[in-house]
């Protein structure tokens, strides 16, 4: 109960002090010296506007004046020792009072003045923004205005938008109902009405004439769709009769279902493949029944190909993939340089899916396979060759003649197929880092110039000539078929020799026999194979060295024959395009002395016979027997050589060799050249 008690009185104490104060405010108001002060500040307002704010400046300084002065006087009355200074010191007090007093009028003037000053400024600014709202809503009307203006300027009517006739045609076409040319002739705007009106008539006629053609379309529409349904019907009853006559097509090796099959899958092929495949085709049903031309590949990754036609977006679309592959992988494993750089020429060396298969069969029954890829970044055609041969005789020297990779080297003129004809694959090569695509045949194959041609494709030196076409490729397709397979059956040859020779003997044919004597009487001993560091060693070999006759795609063999004490050693070149080009031999004879083709003429004579006269020794039967007739040359000459040889000494006791044939002449002319033709109806030797 004390507690209420004491929030009662509180709650009256805090009541009537209210009261109390209402009171003492209504008291004020009532008061007169609180009107007093009310009606001194308005005069006080109205002081302002009289009273000159310059001289109030001046007041204002002569009072601070006064003040410090009044100060001093005190201080220095304070600090003297004066007996009626406290009366001088009250005197300055009400002084300092009295400029005290001043300066608070002064500062209440200057903030009455501020006040003045800053409504006035709101004023103005305030009829400044009202001003240049105003401003604002007349530029917005002469936009609009503006606008409105251009659009009517601009502004383009139906007609403008169709085609009219020329006036002449239509003064000239036109019936005079319609040209009014009274009217119109003077008249710009009857002149278009007309014209409409004209070409209203003429639409007219138009859509009539359309009308009728619609009719007959869908008459017309009406009869094919009837034929096509009876076409379908037929497609089943087809494709049985098809199915039956399957034996008969193998019975009468009449392929039509594999050859349709086959077309189908061309037209998914890149230009180049597809002009060597159509070329191909043609050429053996209409030349070469032996050669066989099929397709093979990922048809769907080929579409792939051809649905992408821009090949920018296509390394855009990859990059943006790779990016983002990386970006999922970067947590896991970051790639280095050496993967980047590997995908790049995996990128540039892309073959394209599909490839076209040719199988070139010979009269040996051996048979060559020539797959022809094309390369989508370098835009070039390169072949991968398989072999398959009946019959082959090896022997160590001629181990590699068959060798796929090199059976088709140089086919043509220095077509050794170990670099790009493209002039433009050099710089893309370089950017990935491939520098010799001899590294990477094994894998893209080789890109020779033949297998351009083939594919229809023709780079010329300073071009980029990609496109294929179809008459280069028809140019050379003959010719390049015949040169494989004459190059199948001379290496066949060649190696037949080689083997031959390795074992010690010359291997002649019946039909070259009677281009030598009957008997030689030095024998072959030896036959190895050359490197060319080895040739290089042979003084001999120098001229043809230096002449450029020895390339590195030759094969270079040894061949040492003996008579005797007097030994023989020739060094043989044998090109890729063996038999188009003759073996090259140099000969270096030991008897008594060492005679070369520098020291000895005789036996730079017997180089020319098997070099420069080595057309006489082919024959249309066999002519990749050229080797074996030059070694057996070559053994002849050399019996030669040693027969009519100077007369011994007698000092020096009887002769070693006897000789065996008669010789009308020994030597002749000023170098003593020997007698190393061979007469064959008469059977003896003569002077060229």
């Amino acid at each position: 109960m004390s507690s209420l008690s004491k929030r009662k009185r509180l709650d009256e104490s805090g009541s009537g002090r209210s009261e109390k104060r209402t009171i003492e405010i209504k008291k004020n108001k009532t008061d007169p010296r609180h009107q007093d002060s009310r009606t001194a500040f308005y005069a006080e307002e109205n002081e302002v506007l009289l009273r000159n704010p310059k001289r109030d400046l001046d007041m204002y300084k002569n009072a601070c004046d006064e003040i410090r002065r009044c100060m001093a006087e005190i201080h220095h009355l304070k600090s003297s020792d004066a007996k009626n200074k406290a009366a001088e010191i009250e005197e300055l007090r009400i002084t300092v009072s009295l400029q005290f007093l001043v300066l608070k009028k002064l500062n209440r003037l200057s903030h009455l003045r501020c006040k003045k000053v800053r409504d006035k400024t709101s004023e103005r600014r305030q009829k400044t923004d009202e001003y240049h709202l105003q401003l604002q809503n007349l530029l917005y009307e002469v936009m609009h205005l503006q606008k409105e203006i251009t659009k009517c300027l601009e502004f383009k009517s139906k007609d403008e938008e169709i085609e009219l006739v020329s006036v002449e045609e239509f003064f000239l076409k036109a019936p005079a109902d319609i040209s009014k040319l009274e009217i119109t002739k003077a008249d710009e705007h009857q002149l278009t009405l007309a014209r409409l009106d004209w070409e209203l008539e003429q639409r007219k006629r138009l859509s009539d004439k359309l009308k009728e053609t619609q009719q007959s379309k869908e008459s017309i529409s009406g009869e094919i769709k009837t034929t096509q349904e009876q076409l379908e019907s037929l497609q089943p009853k087809l494709t049985a009769i098809l199915e039956t006559t399957k034996p008969v097509q193998e019975y009468l090796n009449m392929p039509f279902d594999l050859k349709r099959e086959q077309y189908a899958q061309a037209r998914h092929l890149v230009d180049p493949l597809y002009v060597l495949f159509m070329q191909a085709s043609a050429y053996q049903d209409a030349c070469d029944k032996d050669l066989t031309v099929t397709i093979e590949g990922d048809i769907e990754a080929a579409k792939l190909l051809v649905s992408i036609s821009n090949d920018d977006i296509e390394d855009e679309d990859d990059d943006s993939d790779q990016e983002e592959t990386d970006k999922r992988k970067s947590k896991r494993r970051r790639k280095t340089v050496s993967d980047r750089m590997n995908q790049k020429k995996e990128k540039v060396l892309k073959k394209h899916p599909m490839s076209v298969i040719l199988t070139i069969k010979c009269q040996d029954g051996s048979n060559l396979t020539l797959k022809f890829d094309y390369l989508l970044m370098l835009k070039i055609a390169t072949v991968s060759i398989k072999t398959n041969f009946s019959k082959s005789e090896t022997s160590g020297s001629s181990g590699d003649l068959l060798l796929p990779e090199t059976i088709l080297s140089c086919l043509y003129t220095d077509d050794d197929g170990s670099s790009t004809p493209n002039p433009a694959n050099k710089f893309e090569l370089q950017q990935v880092g491939i520098y010799n695509i001899k590294d990477y045949l094994t894998n893209i194959g080789h890109p020779y110039m033949w297998a351009q041609w083939l594919s229809g494709l023709e780079f010329l030196p300073d071009s980029n000539l990609s496109m294929a076409q179809s008459n280069v490729s028809s140019g050379h397709m003959q010719e390049t078929i015949g040169r494989i397979r004459q190059r199948v059956l001379s290496r066949l040859a060649l190696q037949k020799q080689l083997a031959a020779l390795e074992a010690g003997c010359v291997p002649m044919e019946s039909v070259c026999t009677c281009l030598f004597p009957n008997k030689t009487f030095c024998r072959l001993s030896s036959w190895k194979r050359l490197t060319l560091e080895d040739y290089e060693v042979i003084q001999s070999n120098k001229c043809y060295l230096e002449s450029g006759l020895v390339k590195d795609s030759d094969y270079l063999f040894l061949l040492e024959a003996e008579r005797g004490s007097a030994k023989l050693k020739a060094s043989v070149v044998i090109s890729p395009n063996y038999p188009s080009t003759a073996p090259l031999f140099s000969v270096e004879v030991t008897w008594k002395t060492t005679r070369t083709n520098v020291t000895d003429e005789n036996i730079a004579a017997m180089e020319s016979e098997l070099n420069l006269h080595y057309k006489e020794l082919l024959t249309e039967a066999s002519p990749c027997q050229l080797l074996a007739n030059q070694v057996q040359r070559l053994l002849v000459c050399f019996d030669v050589y040693i027969d009519t040889d100077s007369d011994p000494d007698p000092d020096e006791g009887p002769s070693e060799f006897s000789r065996e044939r008669v010789y009308c002449r020994h030597v002749r002319g000023p170098n003593r050249i020997k007698p190393y033709k061979y007469n064959v109806h008469m059977g003896i030797f003569l002077h060229r």
